[in-house]
């Protein structure tokens, strides 16, 4: 070893020892002023009243030691997590816990027979079943089957039950007594089917004969009234009619307000978000200084010309507008059959007209025209002083039409020979030369379930067989006859 080293440690132990006796000059003054007698205290009070650390004591080889010299083992301690300590604390109670079980096993072990075969439990392994094909249909058809059967029943039930007397019981028995043949026309039953239902004898002479007691004679005959179930008209709608509600003028505007504000607060609201640009402000002659204001000053005629562009841009969005929105000649000719058109699968309206003189060319052309305009069906059969018009349609196009034939043509103009009312009486020469006035009348007017003609047609009549048989063909020759009869009976007053 060199003097250098030997040296160095002589300095630092001579360096050592000041430190340990300025420190133990302080240790003294604690422990003196110390009442509790902790001698574990490592902090002191200075004479200020601050707190300080206790000193730390080396010895030469570097290592912490007590006053009395004694080395003094310091604690370590290692930093570490909740999540290992709660590992730790659940490893020991594990630990505990299985020794515990195992001190119980032991002592339960001296109970046990060892000659006693045990076997474990073993838990069977459930295997897939698979079904057939059409299985949950067949289940299913089955149970629609029976839900049908009950609802029907229960129909059934209702019914007889509202009428007094099961009329299905009493349907199933009309139908096996009908029988199945159909009978001549000339042909007279023994018994009526109808009366059969409620004879027990087989033939009217036994019933006559018959001399027992009522309730033994006829069946089905009790003090109940069977009332039948009342069922609508084929022409009356099965869905609710709801009145329309008409609003007022004022009404009509207060909502027209209300809209037009909403649109106006939701296009102020898509301004605000910035999804659609701020329009840009009206300009006209009348508010271009007002609204310009100092750009106008500056150049005025390049304003007017920006303002009169704006204008024309203006008038022009607005006449492109109303060319898109004008309809094309078809879609107004659609709008106008839609206006006219009505509805008439729940009934047909009727009307049958007879007119003494149709001869005018004019009257016709204008009696031709309305009924296709109207969009209606008809025929006009023309014969004498019975010309019949026949039109079909609905109660709006029959409004028309009735006004035009009864007020609007005037029909008075033109003038009828009297001799032509009654044919019979042409001989007479004073008849023939009297003339009267010429009129429309309105033979009927009614509903019918179908359409009996198509386009309106105009048919010249020799004769009144012929023109009976052209509405027989059409299955509604009692039109004809009541013009006809209408037409005797205003010749025998006449």
């Amino acid at each position: 070893m060199s003097e250098s080293s030997i040296d160095s440690k002589a300095r630092i132990a001579q360096l050592r020892a000041q430190i340990q006796a300025r420190f133990s000059n302080s240790l003294g003054a604690i422990q003196s002023t110390d009442n509790n007698g902790n001698n574990d205290r490592t902090a002191h009070l200075t004479h200020k009243g601050t707190v300080r650390p206790t000193p730390l004591i080396l010895n030469a080889e570097g290592r912490t030691v007590d006053q009395t010299g004694k080395e003094v083992q310091l604690i370590q301690r290692m930093p570490t997590l909740k999540a290992n300590i709660r590992a730790q604390k659940k490893e020991q109670f594990i630990k505990l816990n299985h020794e515990k079980q195992s001190g119980q096993a032991n002592a339960e072990q001296k109970f046990i027979d060892t000659r006693l075969e045990s076997k474990a439990p073993v838990r069977i392994r459930k295997t897939f079943r698979f079904h057939d094909k059409g299985t949950f249909e067949s289940i299913g058809n089955k149970i629609r089957t029976k839900a049908q059967l009950e609802l029907l029943q229960r129909d059934i039930a209702q019914k007889a039950k509202r009428t007094g007397i099961s009329a299905a019981a009493r349907l199933a028995l009309l139908s096996s007594i009908v029988p199945k043949k159909q009978a001549k026309d000339d042909e007279i039953p023994v018994v009526e089917w109808w009366d059969s239902f409620i004879m027990k004898d087989n033939s009217y002479d036994e019933c006559i004969k018959n001399t027992k007691p009522f309730q033994e004679k006829y069946d089905g005959i009790t003090q109940l009234i069977e009332h039948p179930i009342q069922m609508k008209p084929p022409h009356e709608t099965s869905k609710p009619q709801f009145l329309p509600v008409f609003l007022t003028k004022k009404e009509q505007k207060k909502l027209r307000r209300q809209n037009r504000r909403e649109a106006w607060k939701e296009k102020q609201d898509k301004i605000r978000l910035g999804l659609e640009p701020p329009p840009e402000p009206k300009l006209k002659i009348s508010n271009m200084m007002r609204v310009l204001g100092q750009q106008v000053v500056q150049d005025p005629t390049k304003m007017e010309a920006h303002v009169r562009e704006q204008m024309m841009r203006r008038q022009k969005a607005h006449e492109e507008a109303n060319a898109a929105r004008r309809l094309t000649g078809e879609q107004k000719k659609q709008k106008k059959i839609r206006k006219i058109k009505e509805d008439t699968n729940t009934g047909v309206n009727v009307a049958v007209y007879r007119i003494l003189d149709l001869n005018n060319p004019a009257k016709k052309f204008k009696v031709e025209a309305n009924i296709k305009q109207l969009l209606m069906t008809g025929v006009v059969v023309i014969y004498k002083n019975i010309n019949v018009v026949v039109v079909e349609g609905g109660p709006k196009q029959q409004k028309k039409f009735k006004r035009l034939m009864l007020h609007r043509i005037k029909w008075s103009d033109d003038l009828v020979a009297h001799g032509d009312l009654n044919e019979h009486d042409s001989s007479s020469n004073g008849n023939v030369e009297k003339k009267c006035e010429n009129k429309c009348l309105l033979v009927w007017e009614g509903l019918v379930k179908n359409r009996s003609f198509g386009e309106v047609k105009f048919k010249n009549s020799p004769n009144e067989s012929f023109a009976r048989e052209m509405f027989k063909n059409h299955g509604v020759e009692h039109y004809w006859d009541l013009a006809y009869s209408m037409s005797i009976l205003d010749s025998a007053e006449a």
